[in-house]
């Protein structure tokens, strides 16, 4: 089974003048388990409905433009407020929500999910099953003042909105669903490379998901690891880069990766990434635990004596004593070899 998919590929679900979205599930990427992911683009003056997933949490990236993120939740809890380009959003599990483009050109975002087959529902879908009369008693009216109801249990998911913006200035706030992941202090800051976290310890909201921003420069490599209790599903949003995945029973699977990619690792298969080019890559890598751990290769080989590793990875017991002993892992290392074909 593969561990890798592309949106580039990937036909979209909707695509109108509105936007589109495209989404990578389980009934396309059969290996997804817990995990599902979105790209959704909105285009100026357009939203994405008001709507809810009954089944997950919904994690969003914002990748360009600028948007308005409103959700009324349990307790009659009203957020609104704005979201740009490195900044993220957190809608929990049923709750009502909306996303409206109010900045010039199109807005873009990568949205997760914390189940493999997210359910949805919109606003116009579940109107348009009831008949116009439960709306006139829900809301004291008249059937003759609401004439003109949507009519069709399908949602339109994306529409264009009437009338100007209005952004109230409680927006620009600090919310709890909102976090502004770029401008976070990273928790890895190296020549080689650097990670931003949205992570429990880092945005308290978070319940089911996190996600790293990972950046690796040409000269770096994320070093053999995995996750002990966490599953991976990675998105590439810059650059050029391979990784290596083992599956239990020894098999394994070596790929490359490019803009638009995305793959999923289940929870403690061991895998590495290492930049091919020269410039930077960066990696949106979303996980299904708001508490990640890594267990990697430089901490942990020094954990064992020579004795022990030096068999088991076949080496000398010089070449083993040559081995760095660390007591801890470095997440990112420098590549001291050149690329290999």
């Amino acid at each position: 089974m593969s561990h890798k998919t592309s949106f580039r590929t990937t036909p979209p679900q909707i695509s109108n003048d509105c936007g589109t979205k495209k989404a990578i599930n389980k009934s396309n990427f059969p290996i997804l388990n817990g995990m599902a992911i979105y790209t959704l683009t909105i285009n100026e003056g357009c939203f994405r409905e008001p709507h809810w997933h009954a089944n997950a949490d919904e994690l969003g990236y914002c990748v360009k433009g600028k948007a308005l993120v409103t959700i009324f939740s349990t307790g009659n809890q009203h957020s609104q407020f704005t979201i740009s380009a490195g900044e993220m959003f957190l809608v929990p599990s049923g709750s009502f929500h909306s996303i409206e483009n109010i900045g010039a050109g199109p807005a873009e975002f990568v949205i997760t999910f914390s189940h493999e087959m997210p359910e949805d529902f919109g606003l116009s879908g579940f109107t348009g099953c009831l008949d116009a009369t439960v709306l006139g008693n829900t809301w004291g009216m008249p059937v003759s003042k609401i004439a003109g109801l949507t009519r069709s249990p399908i949602d339109i998911q994306l529409g264009r909105a009437k009338g100007p913006v209005k952004v109230p200035d409680s927006a620009s706030l600090t919310n709890p669903y909102k976090f502004a992941c770029e401008a976070h202090p990273p928790l890895l800051s190296a020549p080689v490379g650097s990670a931003i976290v949205a992570r429990r310890d880092t945005w308290a909201a978070l319940k089911h998901q996190a996600m790293y921003s990972l950046r690796i420069q040409g000269i770096g490599m994320r070093e053999p690891h995995w996750h002990p209790e966490t599953a991976e599903l990675g998105y590439v949003l810059e650059g050029r880069a391979r990784m290596t995945i083992q599956q239990p029973g020894g098999s394994s699977e070596t790929y490359e990766l490019e803009p638009g990619d995305v793959y999923f690792i289940p929870h403690a298969w061991p895998h590495h990434i290492e930049n091919l080019g020269k410039t930077e890559i960066h990696f949106l890598v979303f996980f299904d635990s708001p508490d990640v751990q890594d267990i990697g290769y430089t901490g942990g080989i020094s954990a064992f004596g020579d004795r022990i590793t030096g068999p088991s990875l076949g080496l000398t017991a010089e070449q083993v004593a040559s081995i760095p002993k660390l007591l801890s892992d470095s997440l990112l290392v420098t590549k001291v070899n050149p690329v290999s074909k």
